[in-house]
């Protein structure tokens, strides 16, 4: 299936055809705009709203939509042109780790201005040759400044659980740095697809359950563990749906406590080059069981 192919077959459903900003009550439904990286500012909203998305989560990062040098004067156009297309953009994703990184201020300040609600940091990752407790206080020290940032702008940063060696693979590890921060100024970016990575059986749920109190954004993904060649178990991504995580439990919880922050969805599976199909599939996915959530 080809990428106008995929548009004009989604084109004719009524999710395609539904305005932005008519979901009362529910999450806005959002592309990591990584995954439509071939199209400039203009063909990015547009594209956006022919699916039928809510918003942009928009790359303000090396080799995203927006390159961070360039934050103060390229993010109000990106954002315009976005905004001009019928699409929100809730929230967006940077690299920033310290508060002394050049782009940090002018980042921050320019989702201020354009009323950006969101942003997520950058990642901090374990080096198992020094003691966890050492790394938890490095982070701690390095995030306090960008935290101290997103207060002074009035932006709420979220903090994403990504599996493996990274700082906050384990939620924990957020709780143990942002327990005493202002619930308004910095909370979580939940991953429900690394947590089960992470927690396969229940820590996943017990991670949801701790989130839910400061739960700011959501990353959307899936995924499921299958054996290589060589007989080894390998991570692999998989469609909305078709993997490992348990949706219907995930967006009842949701919709239990009645969150409205974005949802962004990411694809790592199948060629980059075509991820529009990909992206269409996912989106009916997500939409067909946010709705039954909240209107169920």
């Amino acid at each position: 299936m080809t990428r106008r192919t995929a548009l004009s077959t989604l084109a004719a459903t009524p999710a395609a055809l539904a305005q932005t900003g008519n979901r009362s009550g529910m999450p806005p439904v959002c592309i990591f705009s990584k995954h439509m990286a071939q199209f400039g500012w203009d063909e990015l909203g547009k594209k956006a709203k022919e699916i039928g998305f809510d918003g942009i989560d928009l790359t303000v990062r090396a080799k995203g939509h927006v390159e961070p040098a360039r934050a103060a004067e390229d993010m109000p156009k990106a954002v315009g042109a976005i905004r001009d297309a019928g699409v929100s953009v809730p929230m967006i994703t940077t690299g920033l780790l310290e508060a002394s990184d050049p782009a940090a201020r002018p980042t921050l300040s320019a989702a201020a201005k354009l009323r950006i609600p969101y942003w997520k940091p950058g990642y901090y990752r374990y080096k198992f040759d020094k003691p966890v407790n050492q790394t938890v206080e490095e982070t701690k020290k390095s995030f306090a400044g960008l935290v101290a940032l997103s207060k002074e702008y009035g932006v709420t940063a979220g903090f994403h659980n990504h599996s493996g060696d990274y700082f906050g693979a384990a939620v924990w590890d957020t709780r143990e740095i942002i327990a005493d921060t202002d619930p308004k100024t910095v909370g979580y970016y939940f991953d429900p697809g690394h947590a089960t990575i992470e927690g396969g059986l229940g820590g996943w749920r017990i991670s949801l359950n701790m989130v839910m109190p400061r739960l700011k954004m959501v990353a959307l993904k899936d995924f499921y563990w299958a054996k290589d060649r060589a007989g080894k178990w390998k991570l692999t991504w998989c469609p909305m749906g078709e993997g490992m995580v348990d949706w219907p439990r995930v967006f009842a919880t949701f919709a239990a406590a009645r969150f409205t922050g974005p949802l962004s969805l990411h694809v790592e599976y199948g060629d980059p080059k075509d991820e529009l199909p990909n992206i269409l599939k996912d989106y009916e996915f997500i939409r067909k069981h946010v709705t039954a959530a909240y209107k169920g």
